[in-house]
């Protein structure tokens, strides 16, 4: 790597726009704590639309991790359920094909607006610390011990 900080990158979806903005505030302050950069925020119509909003960014060579938030509202039909499913393994394959980590920080699919609302914060700061863990575990020397 020629930075030493590493580069991040946020998609959220902007479906729920209140829950969606204070996550990327979490995320945010996350970043900045952590030590690495914030380098771009994409916002996208809805969580169907991250995984190629993400895909964008895991291509460029600033950004050595990407983290995901929205909400998927749990729905009277299974709509909501396919479509975390469909999202979430595109994320994850999209992690595995760029060898960068993806931090997923989509609230549900199943939960009520007030459970999202409770976890917001939480969600948004974990996606971006295991995203980040993930990225020093892997920038450790091939033989180092990876587990600490």
């Amino acid at each position: 790597m020629s930075h030493t900080s590493p580069g991040v990158g946020i998609v959220v979806g902007r479906f729920h726009h209140d829950i969606a903005s204070t996550m990327v505030e979490a995320a945010s302050e996350a970043i900045r704590e952590a030590g690495a950069e914030l380098v771009e925020t994409v916002w996208v119509a809805g969580s169907y639309e991250t995984p190629l909003a993400a895909q964008a960014l895991l291509r460029a060579a600033r950004i050595d991790v990407v983290v995901v938030l929205g909400f998927i509202e749990r729905g009277e039909t299974l709509h909501g359920e396919v479509m975390g499913h469909v999202v979430h393994r595109a994320l994850v394959e999209l992690s595995l094909r760029h060898e960068k980590p993806v931090g997923i920080g989509i609230i549900g699919p199943g939960a009520t607006a007030e459970q999202a609302h409770a976890r917001k914060v939480d969600y948004a700061k974990a996606a971006v610390r295991a995203a980040l863990d993930l990225h020093l575990t892997l920038a450790r020397p091939a033989g180092s011990d990876r587990s600490a």
